[in-house]
């Protein structure tokens, strides 16, 4: 039996379950699924069986690159121009920018020498000297205007048509940026923004004469930075993004080790969307790195000689959103009894193999203004049943709650990569009498329906990479105006006018205490008022062969190659 067959034979009983993971992206299905069994058998998956014998993977030979497997094709390689965490790993192991994250939270000079607060509203940096461009030349800072100017100024992206650069909502009060000279910037905010280190993090810096030279298309063809490795090729889609080492870099940020260049020579960003497939080509030594591994495969890969698996808690909370301008959401009693509905605890162990957090609120607990004073709702059928029953629901003829001679009945929209979650939640409520039923859309046709109050409940989450409330809880909690970033992603309708202030204000706050006094006010108002089923928080999951050294996942999910060597 050779080496190949042993590997696909170890990978068939995954292949059982990961084939539910590798169907097509799905549309809008004709019915929806209703969900009657426990949560215990919806969250089963069959896996490798523990007779099966699984052979030590090792690299292709003839294989020198270090080859990651991307679960999705980024969007774009303009650094100013996408909101997408795939084109941000690819993007920032090309381009530095002033400053760059560690693996959790922290913050660190990358490009920027030093900064300084020149007053409440205008920021300083002082670059490196020395930082080099893929081509040679030296990085300064007319280069550091050029890529914000290019990225807050209206229609300054030019091709394919004019519009306004992606990443000009993550950066949204700098109104100007200013050379005081070659080694010098000034940021000038509308007002105080207390966030601005952890979302400078996601800006790079572009070459202003290499993008004047070359256009917008030329810099998406061919990305140049002054990052640790150089683009050399791409493909159609960029389902795979070929890259080098760039030998003459300056060494990266100096307070994350190791400092210089990058340890290997050549670096690969492969797409893999099916998990199956993902999984199989780490097992047969095809690549070295894999994304978004399922939680119920982490004890399973764990046991397979040569494979490391790591974990990191991730930055995508879950909620199920209730719209509370529909019946029967739009009374807070029957909201905070389906938070007492739902087993949090069973989630993280059943469906999340207990790698996940349950949420005390609207913010994630790793934030770095979540209340810790807010405790997950605990699971209580009681005072579940007993606030329903306030609110006019009773059990039936056949247990099932009615009111008005109705029933409780309503329908769980949520995306494929969270079916299993929707499918468990669903159960959960019928186990109290509720017919819940799921339905899975894809994304970009839900949004609009979700944005429009057209649905019932949505199982969902929104990324907050940057561990502070600014671009977190406008968009998810603040109330919803077309044409305007805030309430970008508010889709329960919910609307505050105290908890709208609240957000506002908490922006523009630079007293750290008086800032969590706001944002602790916020979340209690929202937790209270409960226009989510507040769920978990899960761990992001990467995978990598043995020769892989120095791999930390990232809770922003970017996978840093610099830091990476193997054996």
């Amino acid at each position: 039996m050779n080496r190949v067959h042993v590997i696909l034979t170890s990978v068939l009983a995954l292949a059982i379950w990961l084939a539910a993971c590798a169907a097509p992206t799905p549309q809008v299905v004709e019915k929806t699924v209703v969900v009657e069994k426990p949560v215990e058998k919806i969250v089963e998956k069959t896996v490798v069986a523990e007779r099966t014998v699984v052979v030590p993977p090792t690299p292709v030979p003839g294989r020198d690159a270090l080859i990651v497997a991307l679960a999705r094709a980024p969007a774009a390689l303009d650094p100013n121009d996408h909101r997408h965490r795939e084109a941000e790993t690819v993007i920032r192991n090309m381009y530095d920018g002033l400053v760059t994250r560690d693996t959790t939270s922290g913050v660190h000079l990358e490009i920027a020498e030093s900064y300084r607060w020149l007053d409440e509203k205008t920021l300083e940096f002082k670059l490196r000297k020395g930082v080099k461009f893929h081509d040679g030349t030296e990085m300064k800072a007319d280069d550091v205007v050029f890529t914000f100017e290019r990225t807050i100024k209206p229609n300054a992206i030019e091709y394919p048509q004019p519009h306004t650069a992606a990443r000009k909502g993550l950066i949204e009060p700098l109104t100007a940026i200013e050379k005081k000279d070659d080694y010098t910037v000034v940021m000038k905010f509308t007002a105080p923004w207390p966030p601005a280190l952890q979302m400078i993090v996601h800006h790079q810096i572009v070459s202003k004469a290499y993008v004047e030279k070359v256009g917008t298309k030329g810099l998406i063809e061919k990305p140049m930075g002054t990052g640790p490795f150089k683009f050399v090729s791409a493909k159609t889609g960029l389902e795979e993004v070929v890259l080098e080492r760039f030998d003459a870099y300056y060494g990266g940020a100096p307070t994350l080790a190791p400092v210089g260049k990058a340890c290997v020579a050549k670096a690969v960003f492969r797409v893999i969307p099916e998990t199956s497939t993902r999984v199989a080509a780490l097992l047969a030594g095809e690549v070295d790195i894999i994304t978004e591994v399922p939680a119920e495969l982490v004890d399973t890969l764990k046991k397979v000689p040569g494979i490391q698996v790591k974990t990191v808690p991730g930055t995508r909370p879950l909620w199920m959103e209730m719209n509370v301008n529909q019946a029967p959401f739009n009374d807070v009693r029957v909201r905070q009894a389906l938070n007492y509905a739902v087993d949090k605890d069973l989630l993280v162990k059943k469906v999340y193999n207990g790698l996940a957090k349950p949420l005390g609120g609207p913010l994630m607990p790793t934030n770095n203004f979540a209340d810790p004073n807010l405790k997950p709702y605990p699971y209580d059928k009681t005072k579940a049943l007993a606030l329903l029953k306030e609110a006019g629901w009773v059990p039936g003829p056949d247990k099932m709650l009615v009111k008005d001679g109705k029933p409780f009945s309503f329908v769980i929209d949520t995306q494929e990569v969270t079916r299993s979650l929707a499918e468990a939640l669903a159960s959960m409520f019928r186990d109290i009498g509720i017919d819940a039923t799921v339905r899975i859309w894809e994304y970009s046709v839900l949004r609009p329906k979700l944005l429009a109050g057209e649905r019932q409940a949505f199982v969902g989450d929104w990324g907050d990479s940057a561990f502070d409330p600014v671009g977190h809880m406008e968009a998810k909690w603040h109330s919803y105006k077309e044409g305007s970033t805030y309430g970008r992603g508010n889709f329960s309708g919910y609307a505050n006018a105290r908890v709208d202030k609240l957000i506002r204000d908490g922006e523009t706050e630079n007293d750290v205490a008086k800032r969590k006094a706001i944002y602790y006010e916020a979340q209690k108002l929202i937790y209270d008022e409960a226009p989510a089923v507040f769920l978990v928080l899960p761990e992001a999951i990467e995978a990598a062969l043995a020769r892989v050294q120095n791999w930390q996942p990232a809770s922003d999910s970017r996978v840093n190659l610099h830091d990476v060597c193997v054996k």
